[in-house]
């Protein structure tokens, strides 16, 4: 019997949405896409850099809960002091800035 994923909560879609915002206010190209994998490589949600756009891949076969990670990694690497975001997910950022100091910018993503 297969294993039904999780449907997201309200709050989980409203977080994941307002992150969504906030990358594309800090000039992200937010897609989300079905990341193909094949044989000898690992594709895995991220940013890229295409001529002048930076592009942030979410892969929408993860669960919403490793899309709101991928999101609060990249933002935690922006300035935000001039984008509005709720105490709930200006804390998960700013916690994740913090950790990314602390590790020296190593990352790890479920993608």
């Amino acid at each position: 019997m297969a294993v039904k994923a999780a449907t997201p909560s309200a709050a989980q879609m409203a977080l994941y949405d307002e992150l969504k915002m906030a990358a594309e206010k800090v000039g992200l190209r937010v897609r989300e896409e079905r990341l193909l994998r094949e044989v000898g490589y690992r594709v895995r949600s991220g940013r890229c850099r295409l001529a002048e756009d930076e592009i942030l891949f979410l892969d929408r076969a993860l669960p919403i809960t490793a899309q709101i990670d991928v999101l609060i990694d990249e933002l935690a690497r922006r300035p935000l002091e001039d984008i509005y975001l709720s105490p709930a997910a200006r804390a998960l950022v700013e916690r994740a800035a913090a950790k990314e100091l602390r590790d020296g910018g190593r990352e790890a993503h479920g993608g």
